[in-house]
């Protein structure tokens, strides 16, 4: 049983350079990632992998920051391209090690975005794609997206959807900052929640059939929120006098609850073995994808790596644990992952 590692990040050699060239001087989650081995130096990365036997092999993605977030739209689109090209060349190279990677769709550019996309899914091999919770504070229901949906859908590749929020979003009306790290801590699994509900309201399963979204650590909040996310918003706009929102629930074709059991979620919980539990018990046993979000850990790479998989050993349940580890991944990537 091979462990597939579907949610790691890299930065490879020409990306990291065609990043700095563009951001100048690193700070916030750049710098923090720049100062990870991991990130940068092939020779540390598979010093860790090696940890972890021969059968633990990574899905790459680029990391944070979001394209959007660092340049302009010609400068994501490029940005995209180096980084597709970089990590397909990677898993050319060691194919054992990466069997697949995921290409950064440039959103900001919606005019080249579903181009690079078919140009990473259907001439490099990209798995799939990574997008973030929103596109420079644009929510991703908007019409100028559906472009790119609408592609992922009919091309069956899942949309990786990682969460961003800074400092800058701040946790009260009152500031200017988030303090104490509250916008990653609690702002990251809003932030996912969040998106995950504009997705469902604005009925993306409905327009997009067959559209495949895989949320970073275990689903955000929704999970652990069932009885909100369900019974809570069958009472939609009760709570609202300004305007009517019932058309909302009755213009869904289903329940909103099903809705949001379609989404994937991986196993990134940072060694919370209760996160994991509520994934699957709220997605199902199909849905849920071993993913560490190495190299983020206090050690620099080994330690979120070591604590999932030690908490998806403990399962009592083995066909539950060989889906997780690579089952799952291989139903939705396909045979060649």
């Amino acid at each position: 049983m091979r462990k597939i590692d579907v949610f790691t990040h890299i930065w490879p050699e020409a990306y990291f350079k065609a990043l700095i060239g563009i951001v100048g001087e690193m700070h916030a989650i750049t710098a923090r990632s720049g100062r990870v081995p991991m990130m940068t130096d092939l020779d540390r990365r598979f010093e860790v992998m090696d940890m972890f036997g021969d059968d633990y092999c990574q899905v790459l993605s680029l990391a944070a920051p979001a394209l959007e977030a660092i340049g302009t739209p010609e400068q994501a689109l490029e940005l995209s391209r180096i980084g597709t090209d970089a990590m397909a060349e990677l898993c050319a190279k060691h194919p054992r090690r990466f069997p697949g990677f995921i290409g950064q769709a440039p959103l900001s550019n919606p005019a080249a975005c579903v181009d690079e996309c078919r140009r990473a899914i259907e001439e490099k091999g990209a798995v799939g794609m990574q997008i973030y919770t929103n596109v420079k504070g644009k929510p991703l229901d908007l019409e100028e997206f559906a472009p790119f949906f609408d592609y992922m859908a009919k091309a069956g590749k899942p949309v990786w959807m990682h969460p961003a929020r800074a400092q800058d979003f701040p946790d009260y009306q009152t500031e200017n900052l988030s303090e104490y790290e509250i916008w990653w801590t609690f702002g990251w699994p809003y932030e996912t929640s969040a998106a995950m509900a504009r997705m469902v309201f604005s009925r993306f399963f409905d327009r997009f059939p067959g559209l495949k979204v895989i949320t970073h650590h275990a689903g955000g909040m929704v999970p652990f929120f069932e009885g909100r996310v369900g019974p809570g918003w069958d009472q939609m706009g009760k709570r609202t006098t300004d305007r009517d929102l019932a058309p909302v629930l009755s213009a869904l074709e289903r329940p909103h609850l099903e809705y949001f059991k379609e989404f994937y979620a991986d196993t990134a919980s940072f060694g919370s073995r209760k996160a994991i539990e509520h994934a699957v018990e709220f997605f199902g046993e199909e849905r849920v994808l071993f993913a560490s979000d190495a190299p983020f850990d206090p050690e620099g790479g080994p330690m979120y790596i070591r604590e999932t998989i030690r908490i998806l050993d403990a399962l009592e349940d083995e066909a539950l644990k060989r889906r997780i580890y690579q089952d799952n991944a291989v139903a939705l990537l396909g045979p060649s992952i």
